[in-house]
């Protein structure tokens, strides 16, 4: 399967049977990243994590003040 990332727009190969393949094939709203955009996104975010000003808005107030 030929899969294009978001961000970078470089085109991979994916095998047919991954688990990621079949969920790019059933549920098309979701998006492939490479693994060089994911690291970089990785890595920043784990940066922006130990400064102290990332704030996780998934989670409730109370959750994070357990964090």
């Amino acid at each position: 399967m030929r899969v294009k990332c978001v961000i970078c727009d470089t085109i991979n190969n994916l095998d047919d049977n991954l688990p990621l393949a079949k969920k790019l094939r059933n549920r098309p709203i979701n998006t492939y990243m490479c693994e060089t955009c994911h690291d970089r996104i990785e890595d920043n975010t784990v940066a922006r994590i130990e400064t102290g000003n990332f704030r996780f808005y998934r989670t409730s107030p109370q959750m994070d003040k357990e964090f």
